[in-house]
């Protein structure tokens, strides 16, 4: 016992001086918990969304050039990235130091920005660019579509937020060529079948959403891969059923990342309005558009509550996941109505 005491007094402050160093220390570490508070409160804002009229026409005074077919597109995909790196607390996803690394709402709205960023890249440098299967890729969305796959958790040698910048310098060098009326090798093609191939790839991500989503609560889901061909085959059987429940842990990471994915592609929607206009008047889907695009902005209204409710289906405490699956599900349903619109002659 006395041993013990012997040992304790070792480390208990017994002048002003010692009594100071560990009041001060004390008021370091309350004053760095704070600010970290502080910084995380800051950092968890959702960035606006800004009108992508206006971005296209301040990106064609920055390159000297005009806004031509397709301009409003592009500088919409560069606007959207350029917004997540440099919104407050910048990139957070690959972060390393709090308050980033204990973050994960900022970090997967993120990451749902980066998906629509990314599948607009590559249809951008696979579609909307070429004429033809067989025409040349531009070289300068090929770099960008290439940088935007980086992996978005790395940090150093280079640091992701490095190579998205590069993507957003790759698509204004496209922007350059495509409204300056003396070049002609930068191109972009608003064809309804470029933009069915695009839609077509929103639509399996807005599905995979809404399921997500969905399963917040938890659901009994049938077995309905094979559905409708009798020859349909499956590389491993499945059980006739499966019960699917996001985890506790994951339901606050899955709707931030449909909140990215839904303010990103609120705005390549609008560029698309705009530069496949002519196409969607003549299909007469203009107002299809419009409806998938008046769904989408219920996914972005003010978040009143600190954290994400999971409550039952009809219960007491409300369910966020399920009221975003909502207005996801029904822009999907919009959205297939509109692809079978533009896939008439």
């Amino acid at each position: 016992m006395g041993a013990t005491a012997k040992v304790f007094s070792l480390y208990k402050p017994s002048t002003w001086k010692e009594k100071g160093l560990m009041w001060t220390l004390g008021l370091l570490f309350v004053t760095l918990i704070l600010l970290i508070l502080i910084l995380m409160f800051y950092w968890s804002g959702e960035p606006d969304r800004f009108d992508v009229n206006t971005n296209a026409q301040e990106m064609a005074e920055e390159q000297g050039v005009k806004v031509v077919t397709g301009f409003t597109t592009t500088a919409a995909l560069a606007g959207i990235v350029e917004t997540m790196l440099d919104k407050s607390g910048g990139f957070i996803e690959n972060d390393r130091m709090p308050p980033g690394v204990i973050m994960d709402n900022i970090p997967n709205w993120e990451f749902g920005v980066l998906m629509q960023a990314r599948d607009m890249s590559l249809i951008m440098r696979n579609d909307f660019s070429r004429s033809q299967s067989q025409s040349s890729e531009d070289k300068d969305l090929v770099n960008a579509q290439t940088k935007l796959f980086t992996d978005s958790e790395l940090w150093v040698l280079p640091p992701a937020e490095s190579q998205y910048r590069d993507s957003v310098k790759s698509l204004k060098k496209y922007l350059k060529r495509l409204g300056d009326d003396n070049q002609s090798d930068a191109q972009f093609y608003a064809r309804a079948d470029n933009l069915v191939d695009w839609l077509s790839l929103v639509k399996k991500r807005l599905g995979s959403l809404s399921q997500r989503l969905s399963a917040s609560v938890g659901k009994e889901q049938l077995n309905t891969n094979l559905a409708g061909d009798a020859e349909a085959k499956q590389s491993t059987p499945n059980a006739p059923s499966n019960y699917i429940k996001t985890g506790w842990f994951q339901v606050d990471d899955v709707f931030y990342e449909a909140r990215g994915q839904t303010w990103a592609l609120l705005h390549l929607l609008r560029a698309v309005e705009k530069d496949f206009g002519s196409v969607l008047q003549k299909k007469n889907a203009l107002i299809s558009l419009r409806q998938i695009i008046r769904e989408l902005e219920g996914t972005q209204q003010t978040m009143w509550s600190p954290i994400i409710l999971n409550g039952k289906g009809f219960g007491f405490v409300t369910n966020h996941s399920l009221v975003m699956a909502s207005y996801i599900s029904r822009a999907n349903a919009a959205l297939i109505d509109l692809e079978s619109l533009l896939k008439q002659g």
